[in-house]
């Protein structure tokens, strides 16, 4: 739009099949020659504003910035009993809380924490990751919760203690680890 009203030098001359009115409204809009922007619908600040209001209606990023405080700020169901489910890996600790009828609340990990690498599977990682997940809790009037554990690694039973040591009130505690009744044939000895 404004590359079609070029000036064919600096006497302000339009080029030829232009009128002359186009141009000058086009050259007022946009300012002198020099600060003219190149053909976009937007500018730099509108699209930054447009995509923040976006993002607010939809509850992904809120004025803290980061997704999961957003998240836990939006939607502040308030119930006493709930579930918090430990999922242990090798790799990682995720700890999910919902609601007495299985809806996701809140969910946390050690990735998402900032923990990286093998940090992530680590008893201190699960230990802080429990801290997050009991706050989030507290926020939202849980009092009672029903532990289900699941996996092998070594950030189980250190979230379960963090948790307890949290002032929530744990009614059972539930492993959930797949254990094979003798299951397919193993993989061969690896030898070294």
């Amino acid at each position: 739009m404004l590359e079609d009203c070029r000036f064919a030098d600096s006497v302000r001359r339009p080029i030829p099949g232009r009128s002359e009115e186009t141009c000058e409204k086009q050259s007022d809009l946009a300012g002198s020659p020099r600060q003219r922007l190149p053909n976009h619908s937007m500018g730099k600040k509108r699209v930054i504003e447009k995509g923040e209001t976006e993002a607010r209606a939809v509850g992904a990023v809120g004025a803290e910035g980061t997704v999961s405080e957003t998240v836990t700020a939006a939607g502040k169901q308030k119930f006493r009993d709930g579930r918090i489910y430990i999922y242990s890996s090798y790799n990682n600790t995720i700890m999910t809380l919902t609601d007495e009828r299985g809806n996701v609340v809140l969910s946390v990990s050690a990735g998402r924490m900032g923990f990286t690498g093998t940090k992530k599977s680590t008893p201190f990682a699960a230990s802080k990751v429990a801290e997050q997940l009991s706050q989030g809790a507290k926020l939202r009037g849980v009092e009672r919760v029903a532990l289900f554990v699941k996996g092998v690694g070594s950030g189980r039973d250190s979230a379960v203690r963090s948790l307890g040591a949290k002032g929530l009130e744990i009614s059972s505690i539930t492993d959930l680890t797949p254990i094979p009744h003798n299951g397919p044939r193993a993989s061969k000895v690896r030898r070294v």
